[in-house]
């Protein structure tokens, strides 16, 4: 198998802006890397959400990938949604620097991430462990605040 890339620009509210890079390689594994800025500081949840359809903004990206029917989890849970990517950290001055490595996050073949949404939330992802109603679905990571599309990125 060859690398596969991909990006996503990032869009939201409060000027929220961004672009992330997926590199696919050979072993399999993904890796994210990007900058989001326009973040309020602290923790968000970031995710593969299963729809790459933002004619209603972020909120028509659909629920979290998950090809497998799990429940929602941390990124190192064998427990977990595939587009369950934890939390990213904006400093105090809003941005965000992203290096993530994941297994199921693929560019290619039956459960590829290709032409649906990444999305970031307002608030921290519990990873499934906050014992809210929302914990096990969604992480209770509040309202969508940036989105983008991962489409397959040129070779030139």
């Amino acid at each position: 198998m060859s690398t596969v890339k991909a990006v996503a620009l990032i869009s939201g509210d409060n000027n929220i802006r961004g672009s992330l890079h997926f590199v696919q390689n050979p072993s399999g594994s993904t890796h994210v890397e990007g900058r989001i800025t326009g973040l309020s500081p602290g923790h968000h949840g970031f995710h593969i959400h299963a729809l790459g359809d933002t004619t209603n903004g972020c909120n028509s990206t659909g629920p979290h990938f998950n090809p497998l029917k799990k429940h929602h989890g941390s990124p190192i849970d064998k427990e977990r949604h595939a587009g369950d990517l934890g939390n990213i950290v904006a400093g105090p001055d809003g941005v965000a620097e992203i290096s993530i490595k994941d297994d199921q996050i693929l560019l290619s073949g039956p459960h590829s991430i290709l032409g649906r949404a990444v999305v970031v939330h307002a608030d921290p992802d519990d990873l499934g462990r906050g014992g809210h109603e929302l914990s096990k679905t969604t992480g209770n990571a509040g309202a969508r605040v940036g989105c983008g599309i991962i489409g397959l990125q040129s070779s030139v």
